[in-house]
């Protein structure tokens, strides 16, 4: 008797298009005018029919503008190491949908996506005008809770107040660093755009901040007073230092604010003192992931004095074995190719500080490509003051600036720049410039990143092959 054996990839494929079918902000130009669009009613009418699944399992709710991923992945990896069954939800993906979803580290299988989604479809239906994320999300939710997961760290989509996500309870709130982006939804101020992050912060939970302009701290600060939550403060309660690097890892040096003496002797001598600072290892480079990782630890502090069992060992480790790709990664050293997932110009000042410590005065070919919406005027104003030469491109997204815009604006800033399509040819093309002298950085959005990647790996992969 012959056995059936499904199509996993036809049925993922056709669970992709369903999910897709529904309206999806982060795909349309018209992202600009959606504002009006968000709204908790529809996610918790959809909640409520699952049977509340979110409610299973105590959450850690994660929003920022940036580094909200890698604090959240951080975060997810200690309290694996300290042996909770961990989910991390989290957006976009860079390679494959099912990444979105993970327990840990593990992304949910596409055949159990799929799975899923034909088991929700009845409760959808129900339930009128939802978008892609807001299923995604209660998609995410109800595996949680099947598969018997301790613990979530669960990143915001976008803002906070109105996204998706914002239906937990959460044990603590981490609020990352805030930045001008989706101005368009958020607002176009600093305060605007923190009120919108710190609808996150719940009546009596504590909520973790990272270090904040003026403007945006005052505002979270605000909310919290008025929610009645404890603030802690990374930089304040929980303060932290670089301590070494290589294009390999880092390692940094985090302290509470009770032992700030103890820390003031100990960078006074040189480190020769009985007492030392607690030492960290971290793959992901960069001073802002020292920034990531003190918010990720200050938070994992709070979780212990809630009754969290966790020790500086487990930390430790779950830090030293976090994956969170596109981030200053390293794809190639000789010679060096990188892939950065900067979008804003805060990320690009970012890069450009990572690019000035890491890798002096080597040369730069930046091969860039943006989406429509993002301030690209502000990301070059940061960026290409640094680089030797541009390679323009597009990714295969609809919302992907015309590669020709990018070389004019790079010819302003007195930049030699040409545009080359597909991303393919033009990973080619700057590889070539750099001659091998001089480092290629793939930056301007995640979906150029992902590019460069799985191009990358076909070409390896040919190369392996012959």
């Amino acid at each position: 008797m012959e056995t059936l054996i499904p199509n996993i990839d036809r049925e993922y494929q056709e669970t992709l298009d369903y999910l897709y079918s529904f309206i999806d902000y982060s795909l349309t130009r018209n992202f600009r005018n959606a504002a009006d669009k968000f709204d908790l009613t529809r996610m918790q009418d959809l909640l409520k029919i699952l049977n509340y699944p979110h409610h299973k399992y105590p959450v850690i709710h994660v929003a920022g503008t940036k580094g909200k991923g890698s604090t959240s992945a951080m975060t997810a990896s200690a309290l694996e190491a300290g042996g909770y069954r961990t989910g991390l939800y989290s957006s976009p993906h860079l390679l494959d949908f099912t990444e979105r979803i993970q327990i840990n580290k593990q992304p949910i299988s596409k055949m159990k996506l799929s799975e899923l989604v034909k088991r929700i479809k009845p409760a959808v239906a129900q339930v009128e005008g939802l978008t892609t994320f807001e299923i995604t999300t209660a998609l995410a939710f109800l595996y949680f809770s099947e598969e018997k997961a301790d613990i979530v760290v669960a990143e915001v989509g976008l803002g906070g107040r109105l996204d998706a996500t914002n239906v937990v309870d959460p044990i603590v709130s981490v609020i990352t660093s805030i930045s001008y982006d989706h101005m368009n939804v958020l607002g176009n101020t600093l305060s605007k755009i923190a009120a919108e992050k710190g609808g996150i912060i719940k009546s009596g939970r504590p909520v973790v901040i990272a270090p904040q302009a003026e403007e945006a701290g005052l505002v979270l600060e605000g909310i919290a007073e008025q929610q009645g939550s404890p603030v802690i403060q990374v930089g304040r309660n929980y303060l932290y230092a670089s301590f070494s690097h290589s294009l390999f890892n880092q390692t940094m040096l985090v302290w509470p604010e009770s032992e700030q003496e103890l820390a003031d002797k100990f960078i006074e001598t040189g480190g020769r003192t009985t007492w030392e600072p607690v030492r960290l290892t971290i793959p992901l480079l960069g001073f802002h992931q020292v920034e990531n990782a003190a918010t990720a630890y200050t938070a994992l502090q709070v979780l212990r004095n809630q009754g969290i069992k966790l020790n500086e060992r487990e930390i430790k480790t779950g830090f030293s074995e976090t994956s969170w790709p596109a981030r200053f990664e390293v794809i190639q050293q000789n010679p060096l190719l990188i892939i950065d997932s900067a979008h804003n110009r805060d990320s690009a000042l970012k890069l450009r500080l990572t690019i000035d410590d890491y890798l002096a005065d080597l040369p730069v070919v930046l091969l860039f490509g943006a989406s429509e919406d993002k301030d690209i005027v502000g990301m070059f104003s940061e960026l290409l003051p640094r680089i030797k030469e541009l390679v323009a491109t597009e990714s295969n997204h609809p919302r992907a600036l015309d590669a020709k815009i990018l070389v004019e604006l790079a010819h302003k800033h007195g930049v030699k720049a040409g545009a080359v399509l597909p991303l393919e040819n033009a990973l080619y093309e700057a590889m070539k410039l750099a001659d091998g002298e001089a480092a290629v950085i793939a930056t301007g959005s995640i979906f150029i990143a992902a590019g460069v990647k799985e191009v990358f790996t076909k070409m390896q992969s040919i190369q392996d092959s012959k």
